[in-house]
């Protein structure tokens, strides 16, 4: 008897030990992002991929951090590395679709890389929008209550042409709305970097529109959440001020 207790609290310890290092990971990883340091997100994606296992939670959360990682590379034109990071990402995703872990948010994230690609590769943009649309969709049937797809679905009609259907005033609605279904677990929103990524896109959405107001609202909403996220601290907010003062 005392035998089995032992391996029990070895076995508690152990799952005590991976959900404090899970914790800690995401602290880094938000640390990082509010602070501008990508640098330190990519050294975190990476010693996760490397010691990667089989465990889908694990997986999940890797690919949600080369997610980002490829969005941001690709916003400083670094497509090769974005390239990289986008097969990383496929494959550790392929073993989430093989083990049918939350099929909502792996179509969510299929829908997302598609829509990566088709930044790498614009003239695809018809094939590859529709892949995209297809699987936000069938994300959206299997759970319209997350907030991931409906982010997806709000980028793929955001960029979409007008001609084909794309509106960015119904991809804000489906951005106000993932963050409405987001501040339902507050206690998640703690050192999560999607949710100031959301509020960020979202207000430059409203910039996109010349609706400076409601984007003002949107960067003092995530300063209140988050006094230190240096990118709309230092940038997107002061050169809101600056289109605001020259209305």
């Amino acid at each position: 008897m005392e035998r089995k207790n032992d391996i029990i609290i070895t076995l508690l310890l152990a799952l005590f030990l991976s959900g404090s290092a899970f914790a800690s990971t995401k602290e880094k990883i938000y640390g990082a992002y509010i602070s501008n340091q990508m640098n330190e997100w990519k050294s975190i994606i990476d010693s996760l991929e490397q010691n990667k296992t089989g465990d889908a939670a694990y997986l999940s959360e890797l690919v949600n951090y080369q997610y980002g990682y490829i969005g941001y590379c690709l916003g400083m034109d670094k497509e090769n590395e974005a390239k990289d990071y986008l097969k990383l990402a496929e494959k550790n995703l392929e073993i989430l679709e093989e083990k049918n872990f939350n099929p909502a948010l792996t179509n969510s994230y299929k829908a997302a890389f598609w829509g990566f690609k088709i930044d790498i590769q614009p003239i695809k943009a018809p094939i590859y929008g529709r892949r995209c649309i297809n699987r936000v969709n069938e994300a959206l049937e299997l759970n319209n209550q997350l907030p991931f797809a409906h982010v997806q679905y709000g980028n793929a009609y955001f960029y979409m042409p007008a001609v084909f259907g794309g509106s960015k005033q119904v991809a804000i609605e489906h951005f106000l709305l993932a963050i409405k279904q987001m501040e339902t677990s507050p206690e998640e929103l703690k050192n999560n970097w999607n949710y100031l990524s959301l509020l960020s896109l979202t207000a430059q959405s409203y910039e996109e529109l010349n609706e400076f107001g409601k984007a003002q609202v949107i960067y003092e909403k995530a300063l209140k959440f988050e006094p230190n996220f240096k990118w709309i601290k230092d940038e997107l907010y002061p050169d809101l001020k600056t289109k605001l003062k020259q209305q």
